[in-house]
Parts: structure tokens; C-alpha cells; sequence
């Protein structure tokens, strides 16, 4: 796991081989945005600890969606910490293992990639303790806005803390090579209106489910890619 620093003093990006999270920092209060793989918790301790942090004052893992490469940490890292865990109100059935994870409508490119993603492990049913909804404001950030944000899984969520200028996009919004709509959608459709809702919040810094984080002319990148006027 690589430790990347996205915000001085703020927000690092913890990337795996496959998927990364984000750990945002209120002074010594820790939020973390996704959590990685199963087996990641000890490596993202270890990195909260590297930052001169302490893991116990981690208080919430805020989950986008439910895929494995997003939640598999989540359970371990909450209850050996005592992190709550919040998920859209659609997702946490799935994140809980209620009710299967949907199946996408994979294009034919999209297939090897797909089978690729597989190879993560799969991830144990994981307590959510808290279902939100959209246009919850969430107490770290200054005040952070959930944004329903359906198509890539029916309860995908991003996280936009106005007052940093900062956006976390799940996998609404890809940046692998380039700004695009993510992959292995639901719904393709849906998923683009999401990008283009998620795009017109113009923020100063995206955060992504799966590439590197826009930190400069975000704002245009994102509006340029969501293709609106």
C-alpha cells in the first residue's frame, strides 16, 4: 500500500493494488473515505500511525458503494477501533450481506477488467451503523454533503465538503489515464447523470475511487469530461 499525500495537514490517499481510500483528518479526528481490501487494516494502522495519528481517534468509515475493493477493511477496522460505519440506505443491505451485490452491465472492453477485479478478495458481510441519505450533511470536513450519486450500484454515494473545495466521487468518476465515467455501471445512464451532478459541484480537488486525484483545474477537467457546458 502506498501513502499519498493529496492536502497538507488534511488528506492522504492510501492506494492498493487494486482501489485506494482516503483519510481525511479534523486536527486529530480521523474520517476514512472507503477502506480498501480485506487485510488492509493493518497496513492503513499502520499508516494513520505513520502520520503521527492515532488509529482509535479513526470515528467514522463513510462507504461510496459496496464493491469488495471499497468495504473489505471496513469491519475490522471499526471493531477494533470503534469507527461508525455509514453507507447510503440502499447500499447497506449488500454492505451487510443481506442482499446480493448488483450486477453490472459490463461493455465488451470492460470484461478483462472486470475478471481482473475478481481477484480481490471477497468481502465479509460488514455492519453499517449508520444509513444516510442525500443532502445529509456529515459532521468532519466543515459540514461534508452526501451526494446520491446511482448507476455505478443503486446506493453509490459521493462525499463534497464544500468549504475544503474537495469531492470524493467513488466510482461514479474514474481518473485512470484520464477524467471518465467509471466502470462496471448498473446503470449507464444513471451513472452519467450522477457524473454530470457530480461534475456541476465544481470542486477543487476529486477524489477517486480508482486513479489519481485531480488537484489542479479540477473543476473544468471534470466539467470538460462529464461533457457540460
Amino acid at each position: 500500500m502506498d501513502l499519498v499525500e493529496v492536502l497538507p495537514q488534511r488528506l492522504h490517499m492510501l492506494r492498493f493494488p487494486i482501489g485506494q481510500a482516503y483519510l481525511w483528518r479534523d486536527g486529530e479526528s480521523l474520517t476514512l473515505i472507503d477502506s480498501g481490501h480485506v487485510g488492509a487494516a493493518a497496513a492503513i494502522e499502520e499508516a494513520v500511525r505513520s502520520l503521527g495519528l492515532r488509529p482509535e481517534r479513526l470515528e467514522r468509515i463513510v462507504l461510496t458503494h459496496c464493491h469488495r475493493d471499497h468495504i473489505g477493511a471496513a469491519e475490522e477496522l471499526a471493531g477494533r477501533w470503534g469507527a461508525q460505519v455509514l453507507a447510503h440506505r440502499l447500499e447497506a443491505p449488500v454492505i451487510r450481506g443481506e442482499l446480493p451485490v448488483p450486477e453490472p452491465v459490463l461493455l465488451d472492453w470492460e470484461l478483462p477488467l472486470y475478471a481482473h477485479g475478481l481477484t480481490v478478495p471477497q468481502a465479509p458481510p460488514t455492519r453499517v451503523d449508520r444509513e444516510v441519505e442525500d443532502g445529509e450533511v456529515l459532521p468532519f470536513g466543515g459540514g461534508a454533503v452526501v451526494v446520491h450519486a446511482p448507476g455505478h450500484t443503486p446506493g453509490s454515494i459521493g462525499i463534497h465538503l464544500p468549504r475544503h473545495g474537495v469531492l470524493f466521487a467513488g466510482d461514479c468518476i474514474a481518473g485512470v489515464g484520464q477524467v471518465m465515467l467509471g466502470v462496471f455501471n448498473v446503470d449507464r445512464a444513471q451513472a452519467q447523470a450522477s457524473f454530470r451532478r457530480l461534475a456541476g459541484l465544481s470542486p477543487s480537488v476529486a477524489c477517486f475511487g480508482h486513479g489519481d486525484p485531480l488537484t489542479e483545474a479540477a473543476a473544468a477537467t471534470l466539467r470538460a469530461a462529464a461533457a457540460i457546458p
